[in-house]
């Protein structure tokens, strides 16, 4: 069995592809591309001084068709997030560690952990 092609990056917040922003910065599973930690820079000097903190939601100042738009960006992040995952998860496998010790990481059974990411049906 090969491996899959792993996609190109894309920032996990906006969803711009790697070739559409200055630089892309990976953390663990995820992306961020410089255009987004300019934004939260922005945001967090904003707030900084704020007595009532409050989590700021994208969506309080987009229309519904705006929203639909911005869900395909979302999906794309939460496919990139899942398949960084698999990749870990099938190289701890290459190490020989165990299914069980996979889903204790993963807070999930032996059996959650074997069904979610072994391929086998």
């Amino acid at each position: 069995m090969t491996a899959p092609t792993p996609a190109p990056p894309r920032c996990s917040f906006c969803g711009k592809p790697h070739t559409e922003v200055a630089r892309l910065v990976a953390g663990p599973g995820v992306h961020i591309c410089d255009e987004c930690i300019g934004l939260a820079a922005t945001i967090t000097e904003q707030h900084r001084d704020s007595d009532t903190p409050r989590p700021l939601q994208i969506w309080e100042s987009m229309s519904d068709d705006e929203m639909l738009q911005f869900i395909p960006r979302v999906a794309a992040a939460a496919d990139q997030v899942e398949q960084n995952l698999r990749d870990w998860v099938q190289e701890l496998r290459h190490r020989k560690v165990t299914w069980a010790r996979i889903g204790g990481a993963l807070g999930i059974t032996r059996q959650s952990a074997w069904g979610r990411f072994s391929g086998e049906e």
